[in-house]
This record gives structure tokens, sequence and C-alpha cells, in this order.
């Protein structure tokens, strides 16, 4: 056994036959079927509320900045709790953290369900996303610790479908729900579901990795909350503040945000240093990984703030309903998770680069198509542009995920795992608030020159989306830079890293020097 790297040493006499480093154990791959169903669930939760929100507006005789706190609630438990994930991944197993974030999940969806009002609604919702924060990361950590590299694409391609499809097709889930039940039943038909999975998870989920005794630092818990939390819950409001509908200018929580990450950027630099921090920032000296999250964040900034607009363009201007609407929006969903498994295969075979430059500037060619939607255009063009754009976001998100993540060093796979599933977050918040804001100053300036209601809101889209190219066009520059990531050592054995098969972690790791 090689000391560097805890695996297997080929003899000179070894047969000169394919490696078995390639196989997955059976453990393993249950272990990821079970996360990514569940994950997929969980994070369907996270934009359904989006089509919802009038019917609850009328059910619980709420105003509108009432209600839009289940979807700000959500966003802001999210952004406190995932950054804390990097430790947790480390302090627990596997099987602990899938159990605790499947059954908070499962409880706050039963809670929401029975809410007799929107207090209790809004808790429901809460736990849902404390549950949903830990989910994400743990896949990735899972995947990125057992998968061997030449597989990693095409299993992170379902970590895509999870990221990316489960967003995208949330609000016409939504549509079809309401379309012939209450709002109850958007959370009625996920319980079962959920609950199979919190079962199969108790019973097939094992230890697959060994917990380390690692210690949080409060202040840095405490930054991060005020950071994250701040900056999501102030670019959240800018779109309302258009209209005058927050109770808190923006600017002041996203100048908290600003400051309050200055001073965790800081703490954090220092923590690393023993290996203590909240977040290891570490994972930036990569450049591989530098460059990947630059253009995710830009990715999820364009999905989100297409998701946000398209729904209003085709209520608004074409007069279509919610259940059209979510009927639209449903091919671009289903065929960016119908390729990722071919992205991944490809990526596997190719690298990043000649996936990820030619999805750049599709991207940025989708957005400046949408400049063009106007109040005669036809719902069929929409279908296609959107779901052009979708194939864009399909070529690049897996690989570039991969590559990022990949070129970590293994001690900070999961600290990786939560800086892209955190600065995620940031850029859904950040391209709805970019792109609401647009429109919004777009439509009042047409409406200033003598257009009507549905004229000025046409320009107004054209011209969010005319910044969002232009963003977009940054990023297929920036597409040049991606590389394929350095190869890191062959994860060992499932026998070797994982405990006995009582579920027992392992008290020492595998190839170490001592």
């Amino acid at each position: 056994m090689s000391a560097d790297s805890g695996t297997p040493v080929a003899g000179p006499d070894a047969p000169e036959t394919k490696p078995q480093d390639d196989a997955i154990p059976r453990e393993i791959k249950t272990v990821i079927a079970l996360l990514v169903v569940s994950a997929f669930v969980v994070i369907l939760n996270e934009t359904i509320m989006s089509v919802a929100l009038p019917r609850l507006m009328e059910d619980l005789d709420i105003t509108a900045a009432t209600a839009q706190w289940l979807t700000t609630g959500f966003l802001l438990t999210m952004a406190v709790v995932i950054p804390t994930t990097g430790l947790i991944l480390q302090r627990f197993s596997t099987r602990t953290v899938f159990l605790t974030a499947m059954g908070l999940f499962n409880s706050g969806t039963i809670i929401a369900a029975a809410a007799p009002g929107f207090e209790v609604l809004l808790f429901g919702r809460i736990v849902q996303a404390t549950g949903t924060a830990l989910m994400i990361p743990l896949l990735m950590t899972t995947v990125l610790n057992f998968v061997p590299v030449s597989r990693r694409g095409r299993t992170m391609g379902l970590i895509s479908i999870v990221i990316a499809v489960a967003p995208a097709i949330g609000p016409t889930f939504s549509g079809l729900i309401l379309s012939v039940l209450s709002w109850r039943w958007l959370f009625l038909v996920v319980v079962p579901v959920a609950l199979l999975s919190l079962c199969l998870g108790a019973v097939l989920v094992r230890n697959v990795t060994t917990p380390r005794a690692v210690r949080f630092d409060v202040l840095s818990i405490l930054l991060s909350a005020l950071a994250f939390g701040g900056l999501i819950y102030g670019l959240s409001s800018i779109g309302k503040a258009a209209d005058g509908d927050v109770p808190v200018p923006p600017l002041l929580p996203v100048g908290i945000g600003v400051v309050a990450l200055v001073l965790f950027v800081l703490r954090q630099t220092v923590l690393q240093r023993v290996d203590r921090a909240l977040l290891d920032l570490r994972t930036f000296t990569q450049r591989s990984f530098a460059v990947g999250v630059l253009m995710m964040v830009l990715c999820m900034g364009a999905l989100f703030g297409s998701l946000i607009l398209l729904p209003i363009y085709l209520q608004s201007v074409l007069n279509l309903t919610t259940l059209q609407t979510g009927l639209i929006l449903l091919p671009g969903g289903l065929t960016m998770g119908l390729i990722a498994p071919l992205v991944g295969r490809l990526f596997d075979r190719h690298g990043p680069r000649p996936l990820v430059i030619p999805g750049a500037f599709g991207m940025t060619t989708a957005l400046v198509a949408m400049t063009t939607l106007g109040t005669g255009s036809s719902a069929g063009t929409v279908v296609a542009i959107h779901v052009f754009l979708c194939v864009s976001l399909g070529f690049m998100m897996t690989p570039l995920m991969t590559s990022a993540l990949g070129s970590l060093e293994p001690a900070l796979y999961s600290h990786g795992s939560a800086i892209v599933s955190t600065l995620q977050q940031l850029a859904g918040a950040a391209g709805t608030a970019l792109f609401v804001t647009m429109m919004t100053r777009g439509t009042t300036a047409s409406a200033d020159e003598g257009n009507g209601p549905v004229v000025a809101l046409a320009d107004g889209i054209h011209g969010a989306f005319l910044i969002g190219a232009a963003l977009a066009a940054i990023g297929a520059a920036a597409s040049f830079l991606v590389r394929k990531p350095p190869v890191q050592p062959t994860p060992p054995p499932l026998a070797e890293k994982a405990g006995a098969p009582g579920g027992e972690p392992a008290t020492a790791s595998v190839g170490t020097a001592d």
C-alpha cells in the first residue's frame, strides 16, 4: 500500500488488465441512488412557491409581501445552514447526516401540509429548508470521496439533474397541482416519496465515511449567517423594493452582509491555518476551482433569472394561464435532465473545455434571443429558446461542477461542496434581483414614454434579458480559462474506507504515513 495515496501498488507480475478501481461498490451505488432521489425531492420544493403565492394570499388572507416570506425564509435558512455543512460532514457519518436531513424535510413537509395559518406554514418551510441544505453537500462529498475519477463525470451528471432540473420544473409541478387541487397538495404529494426515501435510507444507508472530531467556531457561524443571510435577503428584496413593497430598504441588509462577509473571510484565513475554518478558503487557490465556481455562479444567475421572468412574460404579456405557463417551461427542464448523463460521459472522455465553451456561447445566444420576445411572440418560440438555454446550461453545469470540485485535495471536498452550494444560492438570489430590477426599471421607463402596460412590461423584460446576455458574454469569454483538473488519487475500496458491515465507521484512515 502506498504511504501517500492509499491506493494499491501493482507488482511487476501483475496482469495487464483494466484495474478494478473503476468499479463502484454496490453499497456506494445504493447510497448515491438514494441521495440523488432524496435530493431531487427536497430541491424541487425550493421553487414550488413562486406559482402558488397568489392562491396562498387569497386562502390565508395575507399580503404579497407577507406571502413572499415563504420563499425568502426558505432561501435564508439555506444560506445560514449550508456554510456549516463543511464541518458537519466531517464531524458526522453519511448515515447520520442523511437520516437527519430527510427527517427534517419530512417533518417540515408534514407541518406545512397541515398548517392552519401562515405562521405555521412558514415554520414548516424553514424546517424543510434545514433538511434541504444538508442534502446537496452530502451528495457531492459522497461522490467525490467514493467514485473513481474516470466515472465522476457521469455520476455528477445526476447531481446536475438535481441542482438545475428540480428547480426548473418546480413551477410546472406547482402549476399542475394547483390547476386541480388546493395548495396543501403541493406538500401532501411529496410526503409518500420523502417518507419512502427516509425508510429506505434507514435500512440501506450505512456509514461510509470516517467522522473525526472537529470544533465549531461560533463566531464564524454568526458571521456566516449575517453575511450570506443579509446578502440573500437584501438581493431578494431589491425587486420588490422597486414596487415599494418592502419593510426594510434592501441596501441595509446588503451592506450588513458585505461587512459581515469581509469579517468572515478574514476570520477563515486565520482559522484555516489550524484546520478550524468553517469554510476553508484555500479551495480558491486552485485555479480550476475558482474559474469553475465563477462560471457556475453565472449559470445559476441566468437560470433563476429566466425562471422568474419567463412566467411573468407568459402570464402578463401573452396572457397565458398558470397551467399553460408550467407546460411551456417543462420541455426545457426535462431536456436538461435527459442530456445530463450524456454530458457526464462526454466529460469523462474529453474533459470540460469541449463542453463548457460551446455551452457558454449557447447560453449567451439564448439570452440574446430572449430579448426579441414581444407582445406578438408565439408560445412555440418561447419553448424553443428556453430549451436551447437549458441545453446550453446542461453542457456547462456537470463539467464545471466536476472539474471544480475534482481539482481539490480530498481533505477539502466537504468545504468545496459547501462553498459551491452556498454560492449557488447567492447566485440565484443575485440573478433574480438583477433581472427583476432591470425589468421594473425598463417597464417604468417605457410607461413614461406613453406605452400601455403590456407593451411597457414587454419592454422591461427585453431590457432585463439584454443585461443577462451581457453577463453571459463575460462568462463565454471566461470559459476559455477552464482546464481539466489534475488527477487526484483514486478513492480506496469501500472495505478499507468504511467500517464493518454493521455500520460502525473505521477508526483510522487508510494509507496515511503513520
